[in-house]
């Protein structure tokens, strides 16, 4: 019988005290080698636009503590060229500032320059205003586009060159990419598809770098860019050529969201299997896409309809915590594959059947050196298997490391790190005063409503549809198609009280339809399939009436063969139910504005708060569209991250003393589609494979760093597109509240010496509060066979009554020590 030890602990704030660099970096067949020497590398993407400056050396340093020895990004063109040639690396977009803060970490850069970079970003990167040059086609043998692709890559080249931070310089960069999963969809562009990968790699060659170019997912990469790979196995990956090394550019250890969509999970020990796999199999960098995934401040996420998260289910969430277990399961496994760099790198492998679905790979030069991995690749079945006349037992879908061929170190099914319980605990808005002395009772709402349809003076007026995306060019989210209609008194609705029938058809993405200045419905499309049609009995009045249909994108394509192209807005406008029979509108006289006179006026931000009239209320107008809404507020106590939950809202934006927060959409997915209640790590993973949130919001709760707040005086700025109600909006603080622990006798342990043969000894669980947090109590502890998992935990059959008394022998001899420190600093 397994014997488990099982517990969970609950934590409490209080006040506790609280580089190597390169040269040369070359290749060959097995590695990377810089200044000389072979390395096995792991690296972590974290985008710096996804975070804040002030997040970043804890994000940098929190994945160094895993066990990481890269952080790589992506370089974001329309983040930083604003306009041909107007450059911008302020505040989120200081790209020097990131990387030297990856220095200072005493760690490696992989730069994936692009320009081009997909990520779930707005346009796929590329800035809009590209688009608009007369004759560009992005992607291909164009020179419109070319022209801007080197121009580009060659300033970003010069700026780190110039801040000395590529290797042979002393700096940390040791790759560069160009293009971006260009393979997926050169057979969309023809024969200027191979011209075009071959000019990107010479030009990129071109810049000398004195580091080496990789490009990923792409199969015919010229000589000497590296070819690498992208997904989510890339053990059976082999480079074009047989003296490239074997990288992955991209393992997913989650997936991305999409507003109304369920939230896809994948399990820490398939995450673990895919690595160690990986290396087993003769790889030499690895890299995680996303470690830390962030957020899509303002209007920067993609897609279309990418949430404003872009956690990614990342061993570091969205927030900056290291996601439990994933992050500490995670750091194991890289220690274990450390511990067999030498081997790994010093010798070829040998591969061994060790039964049907088994199968061991020994890296052993003849002398002291040698690491093995035992693979059982059946999804469903657990094996014994004897390797080198000792027995190993092997869990389905897992892999074990020995990195002296002896003893098991590390399992990939085996999760001995802590695992996690995090709350998001509200906080009420608290007004902000100048006078400590003369306290608010309640919340003073500045209020803005827009008109529904043209503000000011109209853009232009066309008898057909425009292309929303065309009119736009992505200065705002917001298009206003308006028209008008003369009713006579004669319909038969009117005598009825019956109404007519208003049908929209819409290449994407979302809409607001307006008549006689009264919302009469909403419609979208959705992540899978952005058309949609809208369909909405309408009130209608003899005479004139006014058909306004507010037109939205909820970020641009970012991927795809020519997606440039890719369109939105209207196509079609009837109405049903007149005497008539169909009114089609859609070649009527169609009146065009651009935008909001909010956004125009920029009323969200502190320069721009006073431009027009707004309405001071103790007691904001709830569910009303087109409504802005200013607050001004104190910062939430504490220092824990910060999440503006918008569950009571409709669909808008949101801004925090000018900051972008983004789109918020608490859209709900449908309660009829497939949930899981618990994830199978067993079998290759895929987006659906594990999806939970059904019937809930996609996105709750929004970022907002803590870095943006001021102590006192902090204007929060809503624009609510169809109605919600303000009073109830909260902060909420994120918060690890519990630490649980599942502990085996047979779990191997990577720090434990000396290890075991066969994964057998003595197993112990370590937990560990976070910074500044103490154990309070102990909630469960059994020695035995206890089921459930953390936060739902129940006493097996096989249980000891003195469990909980250890466990709290324990906390109270740390409590002890902590008084003991503080009295004596």
């Amino acid at each position: 019988m397994k014997i488990f030890f099982l517990f969970l602990l609950f934590c409490f704030f209080t006040s506790l005290f609280n580089s190597c660099f390169a040269g040369n970096v070359t290749y060959d067949r097995r590695s990377l080698i810089i200044d000389g020497q072979r390395k096995l590398l792991i690296s972590a993407a974290i985008h710096y636009p996804r975070s804040v400056p002030a997040m970043w050396p804890g994000l940098v340093q929190t994945a160094k503590e895993g066990g990481v020895d890269v952080i790589e990004s992506y370089v974001f063109w329309n983040g930083h060229e604003l306009s041909p040639g107007k450059y911008n690396f302020e505040g989120r977009y200081d790209l020097v500032k990131f990387v030297k803060i990856v220095q200072q970490a005493g760690m490696y850069m992989i730069l994936r320059i692009g320009p081009f970079v997909a990520a779930e970003w707005n346009f796929g990167g590329v800035p809009a205003w590209l688009h608009y040059v007369p004759g560009t086609v992005f992607r291909t043998d164009n020179e419109p586009f070319k022209y801007y692709m080197r121009n580009f890559t060659t300033f970003i080249v010069n700026l780190m060159k110039q801040e000395k931070l590529f290797a042979p310089q002393g700096g940390p960069i040791i790759l560069a990419q160009v293009e971006n999963e260009y393979g997926y969809y050169e057979k969309f562009y023809g024969e200027g598809a191979k011209r075009y990968v071959t000019w990107a790699a010479r030009m990129a060659v071109s810049q000398n770098i004195g580091v080496p170019w990789i490009m990923c997912q792409q199969d015919d990469a010229p000589d000497p860019v590296i070819n690498t790979c992208n997904s989510f196995y890339c053990d059976q990956f082999t480079p074009n050529s047989p003296n490239k090394p074997k990288i992955w550019t991209e393992n997913w250890p989650g997936w991305f969201k999409t507003f109304g969509a369920r939230d896809p999970h994948r399990p820490a020990e398939d995450v673990a299997f895919s690595v160690a796999r990986f290396f087993q199999k003769g790889g030499s960098v690895h890299n995680y896409y996303m470690y830390h995934g962030g957020t899509n401040f303002g209007r920067t996420s993609g897609g279309p309809f990418i949430t404003t998260s872009y956690d990614y289910e990342a061993p570091i969430d969205e927030y900056g915590l290291p996601r439990l277990p994933k992050w500490g399961h995670l750091k194991e496994l890289h220690k274990a594959i450390k511990l067999s760099e030498h081997a790994l790198l010093k010798s070829e492998p040998t591969t061994l059947s060790l039964g049907p679905s088994q199968e061991a790979d020994v890296y052993d030069d003849g002398s002291e050196v040698c690491a093995a991995f035992l693979a059982n690749l059946d999804d469903k079945t657990d094996k014994n298997v004897v390797f080198r006349n000792v027995s190993y037992h092997l869990p389905s879908w897992s892999v074990s490391i020995l990195p002296d061929c002896k003893n098991v170190v590390f399992n990939t099914a085996k999760i001995g790190s802590q695992a996690s319980l995090v709350e998001m605990m509200p906080e009420e808005l608290t007004p902000s005063v100048t006078s400590p002395s003369k306290r608010l009772k309640a919340l003073k709402w500045d209020v803005f409503v827009e008109n529904a349809g043209i503000w000011g003076v109209a853009d232009f007026a066309k008898n057909d549809f425009v292309d929303h995306i065309n009119t736009t060019k992505d200065t705002t989210d917001y298009l206003w198609y308006t028209t008008s209609i003369i009713v006579g008194e004669n319909e038969e609705f009117l005598k009825k009280a019956s109404h007519p029938l208003l049908l929209i058809e819409s290449k994407g993405h979302a809409l607001h339809a307006f008549v006689n200045q009264e919302r009469q419905g909403s419609a979208s499309g959705n992540g899978s399939h952005s058309p949609f049609k809208f369909e909405s009995p309408i009130s209608l009045k003899a005479g004139k009436n006014e058909i306004a249909l507010l037109s939205m994108t909820v970020g641009l394509q970012n991927a795809g063969g020519l997606y440039e192209w890719v369109g939105a807005g209207l196509t079609s406008v009837k109405i049903e139910g007149l005497n008539n029979g169909t009114m089609d509108l859609s070649m009527s006289r169609w009146t065009y504005k651009i935008g909001l006179q909010g956004e125009h006026l920029s009323i969200y931000k502190p320069d721009g708060l006073n431009s027009i009239n707004w309405v001071s209320t103790s007691e904001p107008p709830k569910n009303q569209p087109l409504t802005w809404y200013k607050v001004v507020v104190d910062s939430p106590s504490g220092n824990e991250p910060v999440g503006l939950d918008m569950i009571h809202m409709g669909k808008g934006l949101a801004w925090l003393n000018g900051e972008e927060i983004g789109r918020y959409w608490p859209i709900k997915s449908s309660e009829h589609e497939k949930c899981v209640e618990e994830c199978d790590y067993r079998g290759k993973f895929f987006p659906d494979k594990c999806l939970t949130g059904c019937g809930e919001p996609t996105q709750r709760w929004y970022h907002v760093p803590r870095s943006w707040f001021k102590p006192s005086g902090n204007i929060l700025v809503i624009f609510e597109e169809k109605g919600g109600d303000p009073t109830k909006i909260t902060f909420s603080k994120r918060k690890i509240s519990g630490l649980c622990s599942l502990i085996a006798e047979d779990f191997p342990m990577v720090d434990q010496a000396p290890v075991r043969k066969g994964g057998s000894g003595k197993s112990a669980a370590h937990l560990k509060c976070p910074k500044n947090t103490l154990i309070s109590n102990v909630k469960f502890a059994s020695f035995g066979n206890p089921t459930g998992k953390c936060g739902s935990y129940s006493m097996g059959k096989c249980h000891d009554p003195n469990s909980t008394l250890a466990v709290e022998k324990v906390r109270l001899l740390q409590l002890q020590l902590y008084k003991w420190v503080k009295n004596h600093r």
